[in-house]
């Protein structure tokens, strides 16, 4: 099932092969100490330093409760009134359907998915680019994209893509999508990118956007044992990158997983579910000085660090 579809969910295996995701994890630590794929939390990929891309509907399943403290926090970077692009992914389709209670805001997205989460959003106007439609991730690509977005200038991108990494940045496995993805970037002031520790230190064929364009990396607390995800956060802070990481409560962690979260603008929950903890940078660049990213740091959560060696790790992020 990876070899022909680049990536798989454990939930799906445990499904297919009719037993539970105990098993099922425990056979996939087994093939990954062979070699035969590489873990990643909620599932397993192709082996190697370039990953093949999976579709939808395999992406969709993974690491969906992070995706969701992802959106939730890039939501509260959108400010009333501005006009914002959002490229394709699941991340960015979990970050507009968040967006649809923000009054006066303009969305200029490729996505299919991030414009029908805001089709009947009354205060939002969305704007599609042209372009072929690439069915594997519901995006459209082509040069009929590209051209739409000439002459285009917003505030912000908010992106996604395959894996990111401090040497490369973000990348994708589809050309068509990484050249629709790179218009995009050009047309905003800020670019920030959702990515789950899933994504950190994988690397794919493509190049989106190089780290020194990138102004902010909204991403997941790695679990304890993911050394490579925290170094690659450490690596990504020393090149400039602010870095927001997103945290769930030990409560909430344990619930049943359903993975809703408040909407924007709500009040929180009483559990805590929304946590924010923004990673000072060593030395921040002033690309655009003045902008809403730039002006001040966003307000930590109060939220505990966690425990073990990842806490070590975000807390030694967090004092840089």
């Amino acid at each position: 099932m990876v070899r022909a579809n680049g990536a798989v969910s454990l939930r799906e295996l445990a499904r297919v092969v009719q037993t539970s995701e105990v098993t099922v994890r425990r056979d996939v630590r087994a093939l990954e100490a062979e070699g035969l794929l590489d873990r990643r939390h909620g599932g397993a990929v192709l082996p190697g330093g370039f990953t093949r891309e999976s579709g939808f509907p395999q992406k969709s399943h993974l690491a969906t409760a992070e995706k969701t403290a992802i959106a939730d926090l890039a939501a509260g970077l959108v400010e009333e009134g501005e006009a914002i692009v959002v490229g394709a992914g699941t991340t960015t389709q979990e970050l507009a359907r968040r967006l649809a209670r923000v009054p006066g805001l303009t969305v200029v997205t490729n996505s299919l998915l991030v414009a029908q989460a805001l089709a009947h959003a009354n205060r939002v106007e969305v704007v599609m680019t042209g372009g072929t439609l690439r069915g594997s991730n519901y995006a459209l690509v082509g040069s009929g994209a590209e051209q739409s977005l000439h002459g285009l200038r917003v505030s912000r991108a908010f992106v996604s893509g395959a894996g990111l990494t401090a040497e490369r940045g973000l990348s994708t496995s589809n050309m068509l999508s990484a050249s629709v993805d790179r218009a995009l970037v050009q047309a905003a002031g800020e670019v920030v990118v959702l990515a789950d520790h899933t994504k950190l230190g994988t690397d794919t064929m493509f190049q989106t956007v190089p780290t020194d364009l990138i102004t902010r990396l909204v991403t997941d607390e790695p679990p304890a044992h993911d050394d490579r995800s925290a170094m690659e956060l450490q690596a990504l802070a020393d090149q400039g990158v602010q870095i927001t990481v997103a945290a769930s409560a030990p409560e909430a962690s344990g619930a049943s997983g359903s993975g809703r979260r408040a909407s924007p603008g709500a009040e929180p929950a009483p559990s805590g579910r929304q946590h924010r903890r923004d990673v000072p940078l060593p030395g921040q660049r002033a690309r655009h000085p003045g902008g809403p990213l730039r002006s001040a740091p966003l307000a930590a959560a109060g939220v505990d660090a966690g425990a073990g060696e990842r806490a070590g790790r975000v807390a030694d992020l967090r004092r840089r």
